[in-house]
This record gives C-alpha cells, sequence and structure tokens, in this order.
C-alpha cells in the first residue's frame, strides 16, 4: 500500500478500514528500511494540515499549519498506575463527545531487544471502544521515555479525526522529558508515600510538569495529601521555570469549566473572543494544578479532565499555544537532522571499512577513545580533513 492509498485509508468513513489504515501508517513510520523512508516521508507530507481545511478570508486553500487537538504527555514511575489512569481519562473523554488515540510506549529489552507490550491488557474497555485507537510501540533504545517516531504516530492520529491524542512514556521515573517536547500538556502521575520534597526536586520531569496528579489516593488518604502538599511546595520552587505557570487567580468554577472547553470537532474562536475576562484571568494558581486522584475507582479524573481543558484554553488566551507547537516542530527538525547524521555516518563505506580495527585498538587500549572518535569524523567528512591524526602502520 503506497503513500496516496494510505492517506485515503485514513480519511475512511468505515472505523475498520480507518484503524488498519492507521496501523499501516504506523508500522510504515517505525520501519528502518531504505525503501520505507522515502514512502514514510511522502505519507508524511499528504498529512501536513488537516484533511478538510477550508478557504480563509483571503480566498486561500492553504491548510492550517497546526491540528486544533489535545496533546496531553503522560509520565510516572512503573506501577504509578499509567495504564489504569490513561483508561479511565479516555473513557471520559469518549463520554464527553471526542475521538481519543493512545500511543503507548514500552520499554525495550538491552539484552534481547524485545519488549512486551501489554498496554492493551490493562486498557480492556478502552482498547476495543469503537471510538478509540490504542497503539503500544517498543522505545528501542531510544532515551526520553518515548519511542523516535512517536510524533509522527501522532500526526498520522490527528489526520485520522482523533482529537485527543495521549503519550504514555515508558516511565523510568526521573527523566523521560521528551514528551513534554511534543505535547500541549505534560501530567505527572505521582503516588502516596513515594518519597519527601527533596526526592520530588530531584525528579527531572518535575519542571516539566503542567498537572500532578496523586494516584491510587484512596488507599492513604493522609499520604495522598501529604502528598499533594509536597508537590504544591515543589511545583512553587520552579514557578520561575518556563514549563510551570505560577497563578495569579483562582481556579474558575465548574460551570465557566465546562462552557470554556471546547465541543469536540468546533474551531476555536479567537483569543479576543475566547473570554471577556482579559489577559491573565485564566491564569490559575498551582494548587489548582496538582489533583488526588484513584484512577481505578474514577474519583477525579473528571476534575482532572476538565482541568486539561481550561489549561488548553487558557495557553491560546495567553497566546502560548501556536508559540508552544511552533518551537516543538523545530525541535523535531533538529531530532530528525541528528538521527539521520548518525545513520549517513554509519553507513559511510570509509567509517565502515575502518571501525572494526578502530574498535580493537580502544578495546585493547592502544588508542584513545577520543582519538578513535575525531579520526572516524574524518574519515566521514572526506580526505580534506586533514587535521587529524592519521592511523598507525601496522
Amino acid at each position: 500500500m503506497n503513500a496516496l492509498e494510505l492517506t485515503r485509508g485514513l480519511q475512511s468513513l468505515e472505523p475498520i478500514v480507518q484503524r488498519r489504515s492507521m496501523a499501516k501508517a504506523i508500522t510504515l513510520l517505525e520501519s528502518t528500511r531504505a525503501e520505507h523512508r522515502l514512502e514514510a516521508d511522502a505519507l508524511l507530507q499528504s498529512l501536513q494540515g488537516p484533511p478538510s481545511a477550508s478557504a480563509g478570508e483571503s480566498g486561500s486553500s492553504e491548510p492550517e499549519p497546526f491540528f486544533d487537538t489535545l496533546r496531553i504527555g503522560v509520565s510516572g514511575s512503573p506501577g504509578v498506575g499509567k495504564s489504569t489512569f490513561i483508561e479511565s481519562l479516555g473513557l471520559a473523554l469518549i463520554e464527553r463527545g471526542h475521538r481519543v488515540a493512545v500511543l503507548a510506549v514500552d520499554p525495550s529489552s538491552s539484552l534481547s531487544g524485545g519488549s512486551i507490550m501489554g498496554d492493551k491488557t490493562r486498557m480492556e474497555q478502552l482498547s476495543v471502544h469503537p471510538q478509540a485507537f490504542v497503539r503500544p510501540s517498543p522505545s528501542a533504545g531510544n532515551l526520553g521515555g518515548v519511542c523516535e517516531k512517536t510524533r509522527e504516530c501522532m500526526m498520522v492520529c490527528e489526520y485520522s479525526g482523533y482529537d485527543v491524542i495521549v503519550v504514555e512514556t515508558v516511565g523510568v521515573g526521573q527523566s523521560e522529558v521528551a514528551v513534554a517536547n511534543m505535547t500541549d500538556v505534560f501530567l505527572l502521575l505521582q503516588q502516596p508515600n513515594a518519597g519527601d520534597d527533596l526526592q520530588a526536586m530531584k525528579k527531572g520531569v518535575m519542571e516539566f510538569a503542567d498537572f500532578v496528579a496523586i494516584n491510587k489516593c484512596d488507599l492513604d488518604p493522609d499520604a495522598a495529601t501529604r502528598a499533594q502538599a509536597s508537590m504544591v511546595s515543589t511545583l512553587r520552587l520552579m514557578e520561575g521555570s518556563k514549563w510551570v505557570h505560577a497563578g495569579v487567580s483562582a481556579m474558575p468554577d465548574d460551570a465557566a469549566l465546562q462552557s470554556m472547553a471546547l465541543a469536540p470537532g468546533a474551531p476555536h474562536p479567537k483569543p479576543a473572543q475566547e473570554t471577556a475576562l482579559g489577559p491573565g484571568a485564566m491564569s490559575y494558581s498551582i494548587e489548582a494544578r496538582v489533583h488526588q486522584i484513584s484512577a481505578l475507582k474514577g474519583l477525579g479524573v473528571q476534575a482532572l479532565m476538565e482541568g486539561l481543558f481550561a489549561h488548553r484554553v487558557w495557553m491560546k488566551d495567553q497566546g502560548r499555544w501556536a508559540p508552544k507547537r511552533q518551537a516543538q516542530a523545530l525541535a523535531w527538525l533538529w531530532e530528525r537532522v541528528y538521527s539521520g547524521l548518525k545513520s549517513s555516518f554509519l553507513d559511510s563505506s570509509a567509517v565502515k571499512d575502518e571501525l572494526p580495527e578502530l574498535l580493537k585498538q580502544v578495546q585493547r587500549g592502544s588508542l584513545a577513545p577520543s582519538t578513535a572518535a575525531r579520526r572516524l569524523i574524518g574519515l566521514y567528512r572526506g580526505p580534506q580533513e586533514a587535521g587529524y591524526p592519521p592511523r598507525p602502520s601496522a
């Protein structure tokens, strides 16, 4: 199936045909074969912008640069309840009228290279729901908690009409911050008795978290309350970070949240028309960003969901939404450049010829790794790079 056929399948009104096309498209994007990379590029080019973009006031038929969707990144340590929470949140979103796509990333074994990918077993209801699409993918050794092609997979889901995309990270615990650079809102799951304030500050993900949810609050309410206070205190210390938005007014009530939340599929009004409260009025306190929930029992999930939508409205009202996505697109570009350079380096015939011998010399200790690295780079760049030490004669 070529890129054109896949694109048509993604727009199909038949759910089975669309899901099969989505699965094939993601498989194509994740493939490392050279011929598949060209087909994947053609597919991505056809997915730029919403498929039904209409002409604007100027008469231009150019598509909008970004899909008006909500991208949610979910992270947390293993066993915190990410999969259970995503199912609870996904079912609540579907009940609200949304279509939900879940991209779950599972760790790959450093020994065998395999991955269990058992997220669907923990999302029994969501994975079979006609308004949901769940796709597990292996991390394949990629750092940051996501797989290499997660951004491309998000585009496939958005093009297919899914207006809420949830990305579940591997869940290492402290360093999976890559998902914050590809989503609109980053949610960190914690559990009671997970450590003191100092331990919370050490988590690199804390300075990127827009929301923090204390899961399993029903098991020990007192510990959950202490954990909530600890998270609020930590976020206050980090409020100078560009990822944490310090509040200046109270959180809107439930009625205001309902009125501000977008209807599924409806275009978002211009920022000046969103609210008559004026700039800054949608900014809410750090306390409102920390929630106690029980994903298993569904406690607090509804309030958290409304908070996520209110956060998107606030970002658009403040003019932060589009610039953030633009910055993410540039970060995506450079990530692809670095990945492409690495692949090109390893495919270089000059590097392939010298690499085995240089590796042996490094292992024997007769050549410093930094010297070997510079020599390999010189070989990759070509004979004009004469500033690198020559290979010693045998």
